[in-house]
């Protein structure tokens, strides 16, 4: 977020992921005329350390930090500098129209602007905005991306990572971070929906032009996929994964019918946050077919489950693909590199989002 980019410093900076349950760690480095994988790792976080995106423990998560920095795969990370994740169901989203104004005397009426759009005192959160280019050119308004959260949410953040021994560079949504991965170019001149689905939760993000338009989180998540198939099977929840995976979806077997509930709840909420979009998110300045969401693409571990695209794409009749988090890093047609397979890159969409952001901004 802007008003945590300490001092307009441009060190290098590494990508840092952090969930519920787990963390992720990415650097990205320069190779000729593309960039390449320079170091990557991951962590657990134990239960209770973070819930619902809150820190509870910021000393044992500190140290969990510090632990995976020193355990990277690849290159020795030697910058201190981070692109941090924080948490997508925290944070307050909105698209505002602004009277043509000089940036000084916007930046103070997008404040008093905001108090209209946010649920909390103003000084009880951090706030930030993005200027928004637009599709079709206007002359009369800004269209401003406005995007705040809780100071008593982002503060532990800081805290966290200073204990760690790191200066945090810049903070930012999860959606953010996974559009910049995704987004080829960072502009869609359609409305795209990016599904994250992730351990604990799953995150619906619309973006359109040139900017996120509408985002939302649902309980369902990959866990709980893997937790119905232990329990119905009675296994492990490592068999449960890798059966998830192996198997997939395929109508009238077994891993079918355990996770046809839960596939019901996640196609009833994609339906939800569709219709919302299509209902009551319009801005004369998209081109006019982009209020329909054209296509929807995947990320997330939660997308490994075989078949789950088709199954999808068939209920919601929209193309569903897998993401390539790697488009707007590698050069196409590719996907993966030797170190990280694709499967596992798509669990890694956000860190390769804030790794993207941390070395663009160097």
């Amino acid at each position: 977020m802007k008003m945590l980019n300490f001092l307009d410093l441009k060190p290098e900076a590494f990508g840092l992921d952090i969930s519920d349950l787990s963390l992720k760690i990415l650097k990205l480095k320069k190779k000729k005329n593309f960039l390449s994988l320079a170091s990557f790792g991951e962590a657990e976080i134990k239960p209770g350390i973070i819930e619902g995106g809150e820190i509870k423990n910021v000393e044992a998560l500190g140290k969990i930090i510090k632990e995976a920095v020193s355990k990277i795969k690849g290159e020795k990370i030697k910058t201190k500098y981070v692109v941090c994740s924080l948490p997508e169901e925290k944070a307050f989203l909105q698209i505002i129209q602004m009277p043509m104004m000089k940036e000084e005397e916007l930046k103070k009426a997008i404040y008093f602007e905001a108090e209209n759009y946010i649920p909390l005192p103003m000084e009880e959160v951090y706030l930030d905005y993005q200027i928004v280019k637009p599709v079709i050119n206007h002359l009369d308004h800004f269209d401003v991306l406005i995007i705040a959260m809780p100071k008593k949410v982002i503060d532990p953040y800081v805290l966290a990572l200073k204990k760690a021994g790191l200066i945090p560079k810049i903070l930012e949504i999860e959606s953010q971070a996974i559009a910049r991965a995704l987004v080829r170019n960072g502009v869609s001149p359609s409305s795209l929906l990016l599904i994250d689905l992730g351990a604990t939760r799953s995150s619906f993000i619309i973006f359109s032009g040139y900017s996120l338009r509408f985002t939302s989180s649902i309980s369902v998540s990959s866990q709980k996929f893997s937790d119905a198939i232990a329990k119905n099977l009675k296994i492990d929840l490592n068999e449960a994964e890798k059966l998830k995976i192996k198997s997939g979806l395929k109508e009238g077997e077994k891993i079918f019918e355990i996770l046809s509930p839960l596939l019901k709840n996640l196609i009833k909420e994609i339906k939800i946050c569709l219709f919302y979009y299509h209902t009551h998110i319009h801005h004369e300045h998209l081109p006019l077919d982009s209020k329909e969401v054209e296509k929807i693409f995947l990320c997330g571990g939660g997308a490994n489950l075989k078949n789950l695209a088709n199954f999808l794409s068939f209920e919601l009749r929209t193309p569903v693909e897998l993401s390539n988090p790697w488009s707007n890093i590698l050069p196409e047609p590719l996907k993966e590199v030797p170190e990280l397979s694709y499967e596992k890159s798509l669990s890694y969409a956000t860190a390769l989002g804030l790794a993207l952001r941390g070395i663009k901004e160097k």
